[in-house]
């Protein structure tokens, strides 16, 4: 699969836009600002085809991303507190109306910053996965804002807090210095 020729497909609000599931989908899933765009930026090698920001909660849709005959889903991040209660219900509509769609669904990137204890929300993604049986790895985002000692220690701290996730890969990532893309790659082309 050749990253570099991913182009923007749509973006859905609502979950009865969503458009049927033609094409194999890789979804990336994560709290705000867990860092998704800037993670499918570094898979495509591209600066800005996924709109990044330093402010939580700006991916308030469903974006489709093509690449190849992959489609790859840029889901809203869950979790940012300072949207109003309908949005926080449209975002969980939308949410489960993706997942309940009978997607093609081949993986499911789960994001968690690597500098913090996983949330109550990643913890309850995981647990969804899980029971839904749709395969998922986890990768680490913003590891390259820890010192070294930090990044060992919070590295396996994590491996005993995502315990419930089982023998899932957990991946250390870095938009910045590109750690983690390869692997990332790796597992993406093992689930198509």
């Amino acid at each position: 699969m050749n990253y570099q020729n991913a182009k923007f497909n749509q973006s859905f609000g609502i979950s009865s836009q969503l458009p049927p599931s033609d094409l194999a989908e890789i979804a990336f899933a994560g709290r705000s600002n867990v860092g998704k765009s800037s993670l499918l930026n570094k898979l495509f090698n591209r600066k800005q085809l996924a709109r990044v920001s330093s402010v939580p909660g700006k991916t308030i849709t469903i974006n489709f991303y093509d690449v190849d005959s992959v489609r790859f889903v840029d889901l809203p991040g869950y979790g940012y507190a300072k949207i109003s209660k309908q949005e926080k219900e449209r975002f969980a509509e939308l949410m489960e109306g993706y997942f309940k769609s009978k997607r093609n669904l081949k993986l499911v990137v789960q994001l968690v910053d690597m500098r913090h204890k996983p949330s109550a929300d990643d913890f309850g993604m995981i647990e969804f996965m899980k029971q839904a049986d749709i395969p998922f790895i986890i990768v680490m985002t913003k590891s390259d804002k820890l010192k070294v000692k930090e990044y060992k220690r919070r590295l396996e701290e994590s491996k005993k807090e995502l315990e419930i996730a089982g023998d899932v890969p957990i991946i250390p990532f870095s938009s910045q210095t590109g750690e983690g893309v390869d692997e990332v790659k790796r597992y993406i082309e093992q689930a198509l």
